[in-house]
């Protein structure tokens, strides 16, 4: 069986065949991606209107491309997945209008996916995959949420960040301290300059951060992100917020900042309140194991650290490709699959919408 799947619900264009094998064994034949990081680098972020342009310029040749790479022809497909939600309007609107379109013309079902559903579903494609249930962690520029996957299509929601997203939170205090959009990336190896400066390990520097002098000066010391009423939710706004107060003081002081330094103190901030509720989550739910999701799972520090932890407490860990981090139509067409197998068809009156559904 093979399905293709679009997905537009931001600044990448992305569509992608998948082949499923007799076993059920997901296969990727193409995985086209045309990305917008050069536009909206001159506005130190995505401006939706030009997204959405930008959208309708690549699609119709990207579909084509991802058809060629993978030596099929639109009769050969079983459905047509696209993500509808959630995501900007104008820029979802692209690839569902054109998903519909094409699975009209091709006398083809439609499936609608969820974004989020879509970036688990990428830790499908791994040579091995996670079998439900499991708990997933879905991190990203405009998510930080905790999920219970009960099977492939029925999630429910068990934490989340009560106002900005891990991933805003690196790229908002990353611009202010001159990184380039998105500052993801930069900010990562910004960090783990601070990390082996402070600490003097090239390996283990993550553990041994806490202990550093560097750390105990108040000026690189942060505010936690992990809500400490009993909840598995976050809130990312607090530590933003001390760091861009911290970074303006400096300025208007006169204080040196050691980037790297303080690169590696928000980290550490971030990566552990992000452990601290992954634990509790994995001692609620006993045996389960972990799927890591999202632009930002593609983090070294959050990668390494979640990976530490599930070899504490002797849990599996599923980690993508660097590749499938980031918004791609794989994850779409993966997470398509199986909606379509569950009998998920949606109709031509299928629309487009700015919030999950995701109790």
């Amino acid at each position: 069986m093979k399905i293709i799947g679009f997905e537009s619900s931001c600044d990448e264009t992305a569509v992608s065949v998948l082949e499923a094998d007799a076993d059920g064994k997901l296969h990727i034949l193409s995985n086209a991606v045309a990305s917008q990081v050069e536009t909206h680098r001159l506005y130190g972020g995505v401006v939706p209107e030009i997204a959405g342009r930008a959208h309708i310029e690549a699609i119709s040749a990207l579909t084509r491309e991802a058809l060629s790479c993978a030596s099929t022809a639109p009769s050969e497909l079983a459905a047509v997945a696209v993500t509808s939600h959630p995501g900007l309007i104008g820029a979802l609107l692209v690839a569902l209008g054109f998903a519909k379109s094409f699975a009209a013309q091709n006398d083809l079902p439609l499936v609608s996916v969820d974004h989020i559903k879509g970036h688990v579903a990428a830790s499908y494609l791994m040579d091995t995959p996670p079998k439900p249930p499991f708990v997933a962690l879905v991190v990203s520029g405009g998510h930080t949420s905790l999920y219970f996957v009960e099977d492939h299509t029925t999630f429910r929601r068990i934490g989340e960040s009560r106002d900005d997203a891990i991933g805003e939170a690196f790229d908002k205090v990353g611009r202010i301290v001159g990184l380039p959009y998105p500052a993801g990336a930069a900010f990562d190896r910004l960090a783990k300059d601070g990390f082996v400066r402070a600490t003097g390990k090239e390996e283990g520097y993550f553990a041994a951060f806490p202990k550093c002098e560097t750390y105990k000066n108040p000026y690189y010391k942060f505010p936690s992100a992990a809500l400490a009423d009993g909840s598995l939710d976050f809130s990312f706004s607090g530590m933003k917020t001390a760091a861009i107060n911290l970074l303006h003081r400096f300025e208007q002081t006169g204080t040196p900042l050691e980037g790297d330094l303080f690169a590696a103190a928000y980290t550490y901030a971030a990566v552990t309140s992000v452990l601290k509720k992954v634990d509790a989550a994995l001692s609620r739910y006993e045996g389960a194991s972990l799927v890591v999701a999202g632009g930002v799972a593609a983090n070294s520090h959050l990668r390494g650290a979640l990976s530490a932890l599930c070899a504490k407490k002797k849990r599996e860990i599923f980690l993508p490709p660097l590749s499938l981090c980031g918004d791609n139509g794989a994850m779409i067409a993966a997470q398509g699959y199986y909606e379509f197998l569950a009998g998920n068809v949606a109709d031509s009156t299928l629309n487009a919408c700015a919030a999950d559904d995701i109790p």
